[in-house]
């Protein structure tokens, strides 16, 4: 039998379609691949959410990895044009040996355009997975994600609370920010440190300015941070939380 799987990543905008999924499809599996570099409030935010969806998520972990600097350390890499090891060791390799092939993949991505050319190149990537995305059909961005996690009466994430725009590893090797790096190194100072030790040593520039790239250790001290994610919940938002009975 078929079956539909939420991919649930802790995030406001997974959290939010896996809901809305659940309401269609209440016997969809939702899973969460862990990665032990993610805040200590996930666990909260995830009991949270098995309370809000009404069933247990299913985890899973690399068997050969126990987070993302085990990775980092033992490939002597940390990102580059073809991704980085740690999404393809610790989510991408549990997911693949987990699924099966005719499930249905849902996804969070928002409305935002950035995550709309994701949710394409996912499609153009893998068009043998059948992929749905039920935030940008029904026109759902990350503003409006958080807002409905707020309105359900379930705070959200700490790292969204620090100014942080998605809720990712401490640190994430992706980013390529000098704002987000300024922001790791004012919450997280040691994970900033080891990073750009390993960073020197492996000479990676992760951040970025303009064209150039830098080590993070390069940013001012005086580099403006990122900007929490102002909650917004338009006409759209509503119509999808009176879908799913959670308004007063």
């Amino acid at each position: 039998m078929t079956r539909i799987v939420s991919w649930y990543s802790c995030g406001a905008a997974s959290a939010i379609a896996t809901k809305l999924t659940l309401k269609d499809a209440p016997a969809a599996e939702v899973v969460y691949c862990e990665t032990g570099g993610e805040h200590s409030d996930n666990e909260r935010f995830l009991t949270d959410c098995e309370i809000w969806f009404g069933k247990s998520i299913t985890r899973l972990r690399s068997a050969k990895y126990a987070s993302t600097w085990d990775v980092w350390e033992d490939r002597s890499y940390l990102a580059g044009i073809s991704g980085a090891p740690c999404t393809s060791e610790l989510k991408v390799a549990p997911r693949l040996a987990w699924q099966r092939p005719d499930d249905v993949h849902v996804f969070g991505y928002t409305a935002d355009k950035p995550d709309i050319i994701r949710a394409n190149r996912l499609r153009l990537n893998y068009p043998e997975m059948q992929i749905s995305t039920p935030l940008i059909d029904a026109g759902l961005d990350k503003r409006a994600c958080i807002a409905m996690i707020e309105n359900a009466g379930i705070a959200v994430p700490v790292m969204y609370r620090l100014g942080f725009q998605n809720n990712n590893c401490i640190p994430c090797v992706k980013a390529t920010s000098p704002n987000y790096w300024a922001n790791v190194r004012k919450h997280f100072p040691d994970e900033f440190d080891r990073m750009a030790r390993l960073s020197r040593h492996l000479d990676v520039r992760l951040t970025r300015f303009g064209d150039e790239r830098k080590f993070i250790d390069e940013i001012p001290d005086d580099h403006p941070l990122t900007d929490a994610i102002a909650p917004s919940c338009d006409f759209l938002c509503h119509l999808a939380e009176m879908g799913l009975g959670d308004t007063n």
